[in-house]
Order: C-alpha cells, then sequence, then structure tokens
C-alpha cells in the first residue's frame, strides 16, 4: 500500500479508476449546490487531482481554474476535459498556499479532499500552513464568495468514523468558523475482485479483507463538507 505521496505521483491512473467509482448515488453536486447555486460561477479548485470533481463543475458554472501539485494527476485531468468538449476550463500547476489567480477572481473556491494533506504533511506547521491556504482561498473570492472543503470521514462505515490526529484538523475547521454536514459517497466496484483489489491499494489489507468477508461490490463511504461564506 504506497503512501499518499506516491500515489499521486506514480499511481494517478490507478488513483483516477479508484475515485471514478466514487459516489455512484450523485450526492456531491446537489450537496454542493445546496450550499451556493453553482450555475454560472467562477471557480477555482485546489487540489483538482485527476479531475473528478472538476468534470462534474465544468458543465454548469462560468468558468473553472484546477490547479494541483502533481503534473501527473493534472494530465488525466487534461485528457478528460478536452474530451468533453468545453473551453471554460483551465488547468495549473499550483500550490494551495499561492495561488496564480489575481484577488478576486471567483465566487467559489473549492477544495476536494485534498486540504487534509497539508495536515498530514506538515506535522510541525499544520496550523500555520492551512492558514496560508485559507488566506489564499478567500483572496481569490469576491466579496459574498464562499468557501468550501470536502474531506473523507470514513471508507467502510455507514456514518462518519473519525479516528486518530486528524481530528485536530477538524476541530481546527470548527473554530476557524466552517459550518459542516456530511454525506455518503459510497464506491460501487465492477466485480468483488476489483474491490478488492482497489480497496487494498488505498486503504489497506485489513480493509480488503472485510470488503471480502462482507461481499461488498458497494463500499460504504462517507465525506464531511464544510463551507464558509466570505
Amino acid at each position: 500500500m504506497p503512501d499518499q505521496k506516491e500515489i499521486y505521483s506514480r499511481y494517478a491512473d490507478k488513483y483516477d479508476l479508484i475515485i471514478s467509482r466514487q459516489d455512484y448515488q450523485q450526492n456531491v453536486h446537489p450537496a454542493i449546490n445546496q450550499i451556493m447555486p453553482l450555475d454560472s460561477l467562477d471557480v477555482v479548485e485546489l487540489g483538482a487531482g485527476t479531475g473528478w470533481l472538476t468534470s462534474m463543475l465544468a458543465p454548469v458554472v462560468r468558468t473553472i481554474y484546477a490547479l494541483d501539485t502533481s503534473w501527473q494527476m493534472l494530465n488525466i485531468a487534461n485528457l478528460k476535459l478536452r474530451k468533453s468538449g468545453l473551453q471554460n476550463w483551465h488547468i495549473a500547476i499550483a500550490d494551495h498556499r499561492n495561488l496564480p489567480i489575481e484577488s478576486q477572481r471567483a465566487d467559489l473556491t473549492i477544495s476536494g479532499w485534498s486540504m487534509g494533506a497539508l495536515f498530514a504533511w506538515n506535522k510541525e506547521t499544520w496550523e500555520n500552513e492551512l492558514n496560508r491556504a485559507f488566506v489564499e482561498m478567500k483572496r481569490v473570492l469576491r466579496p459574498g464568495g464562499t468557501m468550501i472543503l470536502l474531506e473523507q470521514l470514513g471508507a467502510g462505515c455507514e456514518t462518519p468514523d473519525i479516528r486518530g490526529s486528524i481530528t485536530d484538523y477538524f476541530d481546527f475547521l470548527d473554530r476557524m468558523g466552517f459550518a459542516s454536514t456530511w454525506i455518503r459517497t459510497d464506491f460501487r466496484f465492477t466485480s468483488l475482485t476489483e474491490a478488492e483489489s482497489l480497496t487494498d491499494f488505498f486503504w489497506g489489507a485489513d480493509l480488503a479483507r472485510k470488503v471480502v468477508s462482507e461481499n461488498w461490490v458497494v463500499l460504504p463511504a462517507c465525506t464531511g463538507i464544510w463551507w464558509m461564506k466570505i
């Protein structure tokens, strides 16, 4: 089981396959739209990865800037967006803490399943790193804009299961004044063999064994959503 950084740099194709199985109930789009109606918005997306969320938003928003630190991931996002035939998207390599976007450019800044990496990869300075990212997210927003964060709250569980040091990150978001909710974003695999293989790769052997014992072609999963209006 490779670590997160290795997945992003060496296994972008496999990551994209796993993410393509996510949210088969299609709960993410209406949840975001309820927080802020997406029609005709200018959007800046941090940690766009292979473009799962970008591809969902691009058909309904006015413009979307998809940013990520991994060119391997963005290469896949680029291919997807080109195939869509849409012309309202832009892709760039960028760090959350230094966005190549002018101030007051966007109505919505959004980070899906990526902001937690700043916490996980900066054990001593995570609070400062997150603050820097939030300053950037706010800087590029117009007055009245909204910040949205999505993070996984457990795979293999039907309700949120939060353990370990990650609770410090979520407590920090509460202290910052983010409102929050959660939704189900279950993964539906094509077979039990695929479910076992991809689960083992991404979450490890323990969950893969549970997938087999429970005969889970659909893996229950929860996603938290935090938002703040500026």
